[in-house]
């Protein structure tokens, strides 16, 4: 999985999101669909900003919090072991309701969820929190980052008007990777 991780650097998000595709080389294993979009998680830490009073403390973690989807909270938790946001140590939290979502600062929105996600997304409007779904035509929802499947690639959709209302700020680099998408579009 680290290796994974450090192949996504910056500008490289869809050359990588297509491994997974490619044929396995001797004694090495491609990584996994779960396991690259984990990576797409991870790396959005990096590049999203949050507004500066988020954090109560330097040393407070930053939370992904992980909504249905226990496998892929495993891969999330195997790639964000002892790595850090700055001064902040990342954790990942298994939730079972957005009740649960508490301090976290990104929040994976599993599929097995859908039914639900027309509800919940008012609920996490202006809360400061980059949601992350894997759903088809979650941005057009209004999740503010989707994961798309697409001829064995991940591609990225972004939900810019989203972003805006939760106070926070995408890179231009990564914006410059992603399809862009308005809410009911």
């Amino acid at each position: 999985m680290k290796i994974a991780r450090k192949l996504l650097v910056l500008g490289a998000f869809a050359v990588t999101a297509s491994l997974a595709a490619q044929p396995a080389r001797p004694q090495t294993t491609a990584p996994t669909e779960q396991q690259l979009k984990a990576v797409f998680v991870f790396n959005f830490s990096h590049f999203v900003a949050w507004p500066q009073n988020s954090f109560a403390t330097p040393s407070e973690p930053f939370a992904i919090g992980v909504l249905g989807g226990d496998a892929f909270a495993a891969e999330l938790e195997e790639a964000v072991r002892d790595e850090r946001v700055d001064t902040h140590p990342l954790v990942v939290r298994r939730l079972h309701s957005i009740a649960d979502i508490a301090d976290c600062r990104i929040l994976y929105i599993d599929r097995s969820q859908g039914a639900g996600l027309e509800r919940m997304l008012p609920q996490l409007q202006q809360r400061g929190l980059l949601t992350v779904s894997d759903m088809e035509g979650a941005a057009r929802q209004g999740v503010i980052i989707e994961l798309a499947s697409e001829k064995s690639r991940i591609r990225l959709v972004i939900n810019p008007d989203s972003a805006h209302d939760a106070g926070l700020t995408i890179s231009s680099n990564l914006l410059r990777l992603a399809k862009v998408a308005r809410t009911g579009q």
